[in-house]
């Protein structure tokens, strides 16, 4: 499930596993509007294999971005221990994503 949530002016979303572990997390936009097209570019992207970037943090910690058509990062994964855990994510962020319902928080 997405979450959109506002804080002060701004919005972002996050996406939820099926056990509500946060799995991909977004930039903040200046619209709701924003926000919710963002949502749909994830469920659109996500099964692009170009559109994941797997990266390793300095501390050894493996995370990933999914990125639109045009480069821009559309959402971040926490950190990871291990590459397996990072493609774990990825998994379900493909399996959970493009069905996923939004629901909107309350500050």
């Amino acid at each position: 499930m997405f979450e959109l949530k506002q804080k002060d002016d701004k919005y972002h979303f996050v996406l939820k596993a099926k056990n509500g572990q946060v799995i991909l997390s977004s930039q903040m936009y200046a619209s709701k509007s924003g926000a919710l097209n963002g949502i749909e570019s994830v469920k659109k992207n996500c099964g692009d294999d170009n559109c994941w970037e797997r990266k390793v943090a300095k501390n050894g910690k493996h995370y990933f971005n999914l990125k639109s058509t045009n480069g821009q990062i559309i959402g971040s994964s926490q950190m990871y221990a291990g590459e397996s855990g990072m493609e774990n994510g990825i998994k379900s962020i493909k399996e959970n994503a493009p069905g996923a319902a939004v629901k909107e928080i309350e500050a």
